[in-house]
């Protein structure tokens, strides 16, 4: 599957961002901002490509119908530049992202999964040693874990995430929903991670500002 077609000047127009649902993938796969993201998927993708993966499905999140990037500003609030072509830093960040079956391309439409499967063998393969052996751990844990309770912790884990990117209770209540939670595991996982959220801001305030050199 190809790259989308970008135009030669990414600042020439909007990319038309789509949600690309799959029930598998979304009950069982992880999201973005994910800790499992930034550590296995990380090496694999690239900082660039997750980034980008990052930016696109918190766009999802506003606006779940989808919406339009600008290609240009875009490029430049992830450190990528604003030069256009197909060999340009933040093309091959979009490519990557087909490339590892996390959007498929339709034109200047790009169609980006909101959930990140789990790694395959091969990918699994690619990691360092030490990463292999924490992901062999992992999903050991999994294994031994009634599949009610990774959805829980899984739950307040996102919920969390989204709290510490600025969401309100509701909002973040309301999102556990739209991925399929049950209203009780949605409503008791938001009030965990604002729990947890509000004792780290605590403890932040309370610590002061740092000395001055």
């Amino acid at each position: 599957m190809s790259a989308p077609s970008v135009p030669a000047g990414t600042a020439a127009g909007p990319l038309t961002i789509r949600p690309w649902p799959d029930d598998v993938i979304d009950s069982l796969g992880h999201d973005p901002r994910s800790h499992y993201v930034e550590t296995y998927w990380l090496g694999i993708l690239g900082p660039s490509t997750t980034w980008l993966l990052r930016r696109l499905v918190a766009g999802l999140d506003v606006n779940p119908e989808g919406f339009e990037l600008d290609l240009a500003d875009t490029a430049r609030c992830l450190g990528l530049g604003d030069k256009g072509g197909r060999h340009s830093p933040f093309v091959r960040a979009l490519g990557r992202l087909v490339q590892f079956d996390l959007a498929q391309s339709q034109g200047l439409v790009l169609s980006v999964r909101r959930k990140v499967p789990p790694l395959n063998r091969r990918q699994v393969l690619r990691l360092p040693a030490s990463l292999q052996a924490q992901h062999r751990q992992l999903i050991d844990a999994n294994l031994r874990t009634p599949a009610a309770e990774q959805m829980r912790r899984r739950g307040c884990q996102l919920a969390l995430s989204l709290l510490e990117l600025g969401e309100d209770q509701e909002t973040v209540e309301r999102q556990l929903l739209d991925w399929r939670y049950h209203p009780v595991m949605a409503r008791d996982a938001t009030a965990w991670a604002w729990e947890r959220h509000r004792s780290a801001d605590a403890a932040g305030a309370s610590a002061g500002p740092p000395d001055a050199a």
